[in-house]
């Protein structure tokens, strides 16, 4: 018997040739376009109301006391027995068991956070006085799960209790569908925030120039526009309730155009500084706790005002030869890019006597992802053995729960358990947990030093 050959073989070019069909030009691509906007329009429906919005689902009591507030079922249920004025739940049959929207979690959170044991983190931790975290997550490698650890730490954030806004910087703007967002031009994006730090600049430097007796620049009608909007026009809300959103869509590209632009008419911008000056200028980082940045796969200039605003910035990769090498290269470049910038700066501050400057980051920590340990433990100890405790020890196993979440754009903590078994649920949480874990542990111990250093420069009484 004759082994059968590879599919590659005896290919008839006639039939071929009929299966070809006729050229691809340019007018095609927008028809292909169309057709993926389409599907992407009936990917996205799916989990929506009638109205077009996206809800999120309801939690019940076993979900809760197990993963959200810790307490006991028994203690929970004599609690709202005996507090009629906390919210009650709904049962979908008589004598069922209860479920409870997030709102309704996030009261029962405070009111047991108020009422209830002191020796229980029924809160999450985050001192007043202090400014929120901002956590990017980049890598120029692109299917590396930079979007998917991006929302699932920023969702775990929120049923932690903490208050999350979410900055898409990618013009692909995955992270703004999986959150619902309806984005119409770059106008609801982040690049008129960056346009008005320009214009501002533009301004001092206007004035400058008319002391001098110099012309000034022309402020354009885009820049003119930029300059009435601040940071709380572009945010919207979410279908959670603690989730806030700065959306992207494919125009906010444009910016990586623009911006270089607006360099060479103004050498003196520090445009990497653009997001960072808005967001407080906006007193946006008093409003949230964590503010969690999700990068374009590129080391552009979105991606350089997200990482430059960061505390915290998360790498993901796979546990493969490629894309371990791919990061090394990320970071040569993030290095070759940001000691350009200090260089550049500091000699100018040297010579006019100022102080020097020096970016500067709580934590940089690169995250496995998509693990399967069967075949990945041994690049993954390697890989752990060369970049030692900046490689998080914790690997993102990759899962069933997973996998669904990805199908029905959604994230993890969106499904509702009861369409797995048990078992497939916790540990398709269990991987997301533990990375949210992590970072919580940077996020309090970042939030602890800086309130160890004030302290430290306080007058003793």
């Amino acid at each position: 018997m004759q082994p059968e050959r590879p599919p590659y073989f005896n290919i008839d070019p006639d039939s071929a040739s009929e299966d070809l069909g006729a050229g691809t030009q340019t007018a095609d691509f927008a028809s292909l376009a169309e057709a993926c906007a389409r599907g992407r329009q009936d990917l996205a429906s799916r989990g929506l109301e009638e109205h077009g919005q996206k809800t999120l689902r309801l939690f019940s009591t076993w979900e809760i006391t197990r993963y959200l507030i810790p307490v006991a079922q028994g203690h929970f249920r004599r609690v709202l027995k005996q507090n009629p004025a906390l919210p009650q739940g709904r049962s979908e049959t008589e004598g069922g068991a209860k479920w409870f929207t997030l709102d309704e979690v996030l009261k029962l959170r405070a009111f047991f956070g108020a009422e209830g044991s002191k020796a229980k983190e029924y809160l999450p931790y985050r001192p007043e006085d202090l400014p929120a975290k901002i956590v990017a997550v980049a890598n120029f490698k692109g299917g590396v799960g930079k979007t998917s650890t991006c929302v699932h730490l920023a969702m775990s954030a929120a049923l932690d209790g903490y208050k999350v806004l979410v900055i898409d910087l990618d013009s692909q703007g995955s992270m703004t569908s999986i959150f619902g967002g309806k984005v119409a031009d770059e106008w609801q994006t982040a690049f008129p925030l960056l346009a008005r730090h320009y214009a501002t600049h533009l301004q001092e430097s206007n004035q400058a120039r008319l002391d001098r007796g110099e012309a000034p620049i022309p402020i354009d009608d885009t820049l003119g526009e930029a300059l009435k909007l601040t940071a709380g026009d572009l945010i919207q809300t979410t279908h959670w309730p603690n989730i806030d959103m700065i959306g992207a869509q494919l125009n906010l590209y444009w910016a990586e155009f623009q911006i270089p632009v607006w360099r060479m008419q103004a050498r003196s911008w520090k445009l990497w500084d653009a997001l960072t000056d808005v967001l407080q200028a906006d007193k946006v980082l008093d409003q949230y706790d964590v503010i969690f940045i999700d990068t374009p796969p590129a080391l552009g200039y979105l991606t350089i005002n997200g990482l430059a605003a960061s505390d915290i910035l998360l790498v993901p990769l796979g546990a493969s030869f490629l894309e371990f090498d791919s990061t090394g290269r990320f970071f040569d470049m993030l290095h070759s890019t940001f000691q350009s910038i200090e260089d550049g700066e500091n000699l100018a501050a040297r010579a006019l006597g100022r102080p020097e400057m020096a970016f500067e980051w709580d934590a940089v920590r690169a995250v496995i992802t998509r693990y399967d340990g069967a075949q990945q433990s041994e690049l993954a100890g390697l890989m752990q053995a060369y970049l030692g405790r900046t490689l998080s020890p914790h690997r993102q196993d990759y899962t069933a729960l997973i996998g669904q979440a990805g199908e029905q754009v959604a994230g993890i903590y969106e499904a509702d358990y009861r369409d797995f078994n048990r078992e497939t649920y916790a540990r398709g949480r269990e991987t997301f947990d533990e990375t949210y874990a992590a970072l919580k542990r940077l996020l309090v111990g970042a939030w602890r030093r800086e309130e160890q250093r004030r302290a430290a420069l306080e007058p003793a009484e």
